[in-house]
């Protein structure tokens, strides 16, 4: 079995400054000589017990932006030492707000005690991103930060990408056209009238009424671009619901191929990039150190010409001018963002009535949800020694998610690393290779 190698362990000096990161095999020498300690599991760094007066070698932090993920690397010289990547959970904030507003929206409809409606009296500030954009923006900088903090980088690159959206969808498209929409002398409804031949999608029906369906449902994040919407007739629209178009057409294979050939590719995530790129780079630049960009083309052809496989930590190790590139890491650490929670104190169910009563204290035990333990079974059916993060619940007994998950009790528990609204594991390369 090939042996991957990890990550370089980073080091902090006794006055807590970054000092050059170290092979894991010569941080385990130093902890075992008990010349340093164990700060942080997560990046995994060291605190030294002396003080060091050496100057670092200064090391350069790239970054590849995405929408669903970002990849990071750490570079000394031409070498990557330290490689991450960081999944954002921007669908899942879309859809709570989506939740929140129909629940307040149904409680209105109700005539029942709510919060009143606020929209007329904000202003949305210059420079005002959604909440699910600004969270890839914030969770990004978050992560340059603690690198900052923990190695001596010097200077930042990010791949700075710009998608022609119209392109994207019209790969032929040129001059005025850029200035005329899809919808150019129509509206939406006389448009799919004309591109359905007013007829339901599903059944082929004529002469009822007709409803404007989405093909790809919005609570499987469907969008409402005109490429996602057909006409059906009640019956069948009542009959698809929420269903993917995939299962409630399994059993006429020939009309789920006409009308996947209408459905073209989301934009969700090109829009995404877009829209976070020039905030991201604000925010960089307000850090103080250099800041270079480089473009998607670029990053494709240093990957190309080294024959590296597509990930998104070769990526954004790939951004900007390179030479030769040498991977002492191929075992990037995954950081997946799992939030702190909500301050939902009432409970509702999917209409808004409410069901239950939820505590505020986030504290059972000395743990809280999101932490990373330990837990040292001895008995029963769970016996060994488990590393995960576990899920509080009212009743002494913790929910930990490991390679298994399984219910443990506090006095098995040892913390690891407290909750800071990730969670983490190693990934090993990918030698399948990719453009």
């Amino acid at each position: 079995m090939e042996n991957f190698m990890s990550n370089y362990s980073l080091v902090i000096d006794a006055n807590k400054q970054p000092r050059d990161p170290i092979h894991p095999a010569a941080a385990r020498k130093l902890l075992d000589n008990c010349e340093a300690a164990v700060f942080r599991r997560y990046p995994f760094t060291i605190i030294l017990k002396r003080e060091t007066t050496a100057e670092p070698t200064p090391l350069t932090l790239k970054l590849d932006p995405g929408s669903k993920q970002t990849g990071i690397a750490l570079l000394k010289g031409d070498k990557v030492i330290f490689a991450a990547v960081l999944v954002h959970r921007g669908r899942a904030i879309q859809a709570s707000l989506e939740s929140r507003k129909g629940i307040r929206r149904g409680r209105r409809a109700r005539y029942t005690r709510y919060r009143p409606a606020r929209f007329l009296n904000r202003i949305r500030p210059k420079g005002w991103l959604a909440p699910s954009l600004q969270h890839r923006v914030e969770t990004t900088l978050n992560w340059v930060n603690k690198l900052i903090k923990f190695a001596p980088v010097k200077s930042l690159a990010m791949e700075l990408v710009r998608f022609d959206l119209q392109q994207l969808e019209n790969s032929e498209i040129s001059g005025i056209e850029y200035q005329q929409g899809t919808l150019l002398g129509y509206n939406v409804r006389e448009y799919l009238l004309n591109k359905w031949e007013r007829k339901c999608t599903y059944c082929k029906i004529e002469n009822v009424p007709l409803q404007v369906e989405h093909i790809t449902p919005k609570s499987a994040g469907g969008s409402n671009r005109i490429s996602n919407l057909c006409l059906a007739c009640e019956p069948c629209n009542q009959k698809k619901g929420t269903q993917d178009v995939r299962d409630f057409l399994s059993q006429k294979p020939d009309l789920l191929k006409q009308v996947m050939a209408q459905v073209k590719r989301p934009l969700k995530d090109a829009a995404a990039v877009n829209s976070t790129r020039k905030a991201l780079l604000f925010r960089l630049k307000s850090t103080g150190l250099t800041v270079v960009t480089g473009s998607g083309g670029e990053t494709k052809f240093n990957r190309i010409r080294l024959n590296l496989p597509k990930e998104h930590w070769i990526d954004a190790a790939c951004v900007g001018e390179i030479g030769d590139l040498i991977l002492l890491t191929k075992q990037p650490l995954l950081i997946k963002s799992m939030g702190h929670g909500n301050r939902q104190i009432c409970g509702v169910n999917k209409f808004g009535f409410p069901i239950r009563h939820r505590t505020n204290q986030k504290i059972s035990f000395g743990f809280q949800t999101g932490d990373i333990v330990q837990a040292i079974v001895k008995t029963g059916k769970f016996v060994g020694d488990w590393v995960g993060r576990i899920a509080i619940r009212t009743k002494p007994s913790f929910k930990l998610t490991s390679t298994i998950t399984f219910d443990v009790h506090p006095k098995y528990l040892n913390k690891i690393h407290a909750n800071d609204g990730y969670s983490y594991q190693f990934t090993s390369l990918n030698t399948d290779g990719g453009s």
